[in-house]
């Protein structure tokens, strides 16, 4: 069986992006454009004792998604303290909603954004009492 080990988020404006996330989630950069041949910087979501993984921001290499195209893709989920709290903090950073948050019952909290690239991510705060 094979697991996700590595993500990659397509973007044009590179400073702004590491803006957002780092702002947004507390996300850390390491410098790989050298080794990539283009501007990329991995991602570090968190502690190596944590579950979860790490990824990268990379120089977007065609078109944005345009608003309201299908998602051709996958979408990474990313989980949080406080759902409320983190939405307010991706409004502030200039993201935006795509479908607002709802419950997953006796389970979680569930929402989708967009980034400021256009880029779709969800949050998920775990919740046994969500209904």
């Amino acid at each position: 069986m094979s697991r996700i080990i590595h993500f990659e988020i397509h973007v044009n404006d590179m400073e702004n992006a590491k803006n957002f996330y780092g702002e947004v989630f507390g996300w850390t950069y390491q410098d790989y454009s050298e080794y990539a041949g283009m501007p990329y910087f991995g991602v570090v979501t968190g502690s190596d004792e944590e579950p979860g993984i790490n990824g990268a921001l990379m120089k977007r290499q065609g078109p944005a998604p345009e608003p309201g195209q299908v998602l051709n893709g996958y979408v990474c989920t990313i989980g949080v303290a406080d759902y409320d709290a983190t939405e307010q903090k991706i409004l502030q950073q200039g993201g935006k909603v795509a479908l607002p948050k709802y419950a997953l019952p006796g389970m979680a909290w569930q929402g989708y954004y967009l980034d400021t690239d256009g880029n779709i991510f969800g949050i998920h705060q775990p919740d046994q009492n969500a209904k």
